[in-house]
């Protein structure tokens, strides 16, 4: 009574790849977002940590601006002569 396990193919690896590397670049980069906001509120000796709130927002507000229009859908040049 053994079950044999079949894996799905994946069907295209280009896509795997992708997401793979937009969850790296939005790791990385609201790292460096943080690590760069503490450095930045030492050096101008806030009183609040703002840059530490504020730099990793603007990070996260532009990668998901960046994977909205990666993900749309693309207009062709041809479709533009389409009436």
């Amino acid at each position: 009574m053994e079950k044999s396990k079949k894996l799905l193919p994946i069907k295209n690896n280009n896509d795997l790849m992708r997401y793979a590397s937009w969850g790296t670049q939005i790791f990385v980069l609201l790292g460096l977002a943080v690590w760069g906001g503490l450095k930045l509120d030492k050096l101008f000796n806030t009183p609040l940590p703002l840059l530490v709130w504020i730099l990793p927002f603007v990070i996260l507000i532009a990668m998901i601006w960046k994977v909205l229009k990666d993900t749309s859908k693309k207009k062709s040049g041809n479709d533009k002569n389409k009436v």
